[in-house]
């Protein structure tokens, strides 16, 4: 139990805690150990009276003598003496089904679950409407940096225009190895996976799903419209080569995975991809496990927020607030209370989510042709044609032995199905040897 002492005459608050393993842990030592400034800050002491786990390791965090212990999460959800549940078990299922109850038996929630969020965030937020009980999850996003609290909150007064974000660190780390050591996507990955910021299985991390839940989240509370993972387009990483990452520097570009959501007159972005960025924008020198979030207001401008998205004490920072920012609403009237997507439940917009063939964005390409004349002039001619204008182009010489080259470019903004029908034509060209590489390109300007 943690428990700090206060002058308040209200009564400390009970929390059930659903999940003793990172998270978790992180959460009780950084409760114990910050105890009194979070006392000072909430107004009121916060216990962690009850928690649930199939396996944890006392000694992790000094200790869980004072807390009662189960392996039945349901027994602390129901339990009457529970305020607040913090929900750290991850997943669709279970967390759905105990998010859902704990919101029927009148409790407060506080979730680090962004896959929860980002398939069954409608639902469980308007049961909890209809309730009067909050749901909190800024660290379902970005780890340990607030920009569900920026979105929602300081940049209240704004009409958001994008927000860009790195925002899985595994993919970064990724990324900035081979970017920085020249090594290959595989080698680097093992390498994670010993250090523990990947999976045994990566998928999730890799390919890109992992961010779509965040963006998800992101484009949501940004735009004031429902959450809908199933729109968000997807691409990991794992075809960048080498050759892509040093490609990409020689034209000024650092590669990175970059989650977009932009609000157009047709519709919402919402993506997720490899995307080159220029080397001078601040967001394309942020390295290893770093997140970081920057977002175009029309009144503030350009924000950058940065930070750990992950591990045990930047989470639980996140985990943390949000259950002080409970604590402090608990006796204010529900409907006075900030909205769990920022806009009010009835005012949430209908805008539809653009498929990506309407996306219009700018385009690396990168190409092995055969090594006879012609050849570029052709693929010029198709790409003009389809009303693409070429921005840089270069065509390396051949390897020795090699009856082939690479040739690769930047093209101007264009939409994206129009992009599609011109690589199927190059593709189809006797003098193109396989698949043409695109990865897509943001300027970020403010």
């Amino acid at each position: 139990m943690v428990v700090a002492k206060s002058d308040s005459k209200l009564k400390p608050v009970n929390v059930g805690l659903l999940g003793l393993g990172t998270v978790g842990g992180g959460t009780v030592s950084v409760l114990r150990r910050n105890a009194q400034e979070i006392v000072r800050r909430a107004g009121r002491g916060i216990h962690i009276t009850h928690a649930a786990a199939k396996q944890y390791d006392p000694a992790a965090f000094g200790g869980t003598d004072q807390m009662k212990i189960t392996d039945d999460a349901f027994a602390v959800v129901n339990d009457p003496d529970v305020q607040i549940v913090v929900e750290l078990i991850g997943g669709y299922s279970p967390a759905r089904e105990l998010v859902l109850q704990a919101i029927a038996n009148g409790k407060h929630v506080v979730t680090a679950n962004k896959a929860l969020i980002a398939r069954h965030g409608n639902e469980i937020f308007e049961a909890a409407q209809a309730r009067g009980v909050t749901v909190a999850f800024e660290a379902a996003v970005a780890g340990g940096i607030p920009i569900i609290k920026a979105l929602r909150e300081g940049l209240a007064a704004n009409q958001i225009e994008w927000v860009a974000g790195i925002i899985n660190g595994t993919g970064n780390f990724i990324l900035t190895e081979m970017a920085h050591k020249g090594r290959d996507f595989d080698d680097v990955l093992a390498e994670a996976q010993v250090l523990g910021y990947a999976e045994a299985d990566p998928t999730f991390d890799v390919e890109g799903i992992d961010a779509a839940h965040k963006l998800t989240i992101i484009g949501s509370i940004a735009f004031g419209i429902p959450l809908q993972f199933d729109k968000t387009y997807t691409e990991g990483i794992s075809r960048i080569t080498r050759a892509d990452v040093n490609y990409a520097a020689g034209f000024g570009y650092a590669i990175k995975h970059l989650g977009v959501a932009r609000q157009t007159s047709e519709g919402v972005e919402l993506r997720v991809h490899p995307t080159l960025i220029p080397e001078k924008r601040l967001i394309a020198n942020v390295d290893g496990v770093m997140n970081a979030v920057l977002v175009q207001g029309d009144a503030v401008g350009p924000t950058l927020y940065y930070g750990a998205g992950a591990g045990s004490e930047p989470t639980a920072s996140a985990v943390i607030a949000d259950i002080v920012d409970v604590v402090r609403a608990l006796t204010t009237d529900p409907k006075n209370r900030i909205p769990h997507l920022a806009f009010q439940p009835d005012e949430l917009s209908d805008h539809p989510v653009l498929p990506m063939e309407e996306v219009v964005t700018a385009y690396y390409l990168r190409m092995r042709v055969k090594d006879v004349p012609g050849v570029v002039a052709g693929i010029a001619g198709i790409l003009g044609d389809s009303g693409i204008s070429i921005e840089a182009m270069q065509q390396k010489e051949p390897e020795a032995g090699d009856t082939d080259v690479p040739v690769v470019m930047l093209t101007q903004r264009v939409k994206e199905g129009r992009m599609n029908r011109a690589i199927q034509q190059i593709e189809a060209l006797e003098s193109v040897c396989g698949q043409v590489a695109r990865i897509r390109v943001e300027h970020l300007a403010g």
